[in-house]
């Protein structure tokens, strides 16, 4: 059985090493101010994380979900603040978002899987 985690960050660094090697300018520099943007700052990174998922969920984006719920994983969330986050994620984006939020509990599950 494929491990979703292993497949997902494979094919998502596999397809960034190639945008960046175009060295298209505005990409860059698009990729560093996600980067930047997520450091520490007056907010700590879990709580930058957390507010990328909700923005992310609202936003339907799978691929964007997936990864900042394994960022916010890396950075100290536990399941309990994630459910947490993605509730206000789906009070604010409606019913709409449910089946993302779907989506996103299972690869909260894979996760938790990997790391067992």
């Amino acid at each position: 059985m494929p491990n979703k985690v292993e497949e997902f960050n494979a094919y998502r660094a596999k397809m960034n090493d190639k945008l960046l090697a175009e060295n298209n300018k505005l990409i860059k520099r698009i990729f560093n101010l996600d980067t930047n943007a997520y450091m520490a700052g007056a907010l700590d990174v879990k709580t930058k994380e957390l507010l990328g998922l909700v923005a992310s969920a609202v936003l339907r984006c799978d691929d964007c979900v997936k990864y900042h719920l394994e960022s916010s994983k890396n950075a100290g969330a536990n399941k309990e603040e994630v459910m947490e986050t993605l509730g206000i994620a789906t009070l604010v984006g409606g019913t709409i978002v449910v089946p993302h939020l779907r989506r996103a509990y299972e690869y909260w599950e894979a996760l938790e899987e990997s790391e067992a």
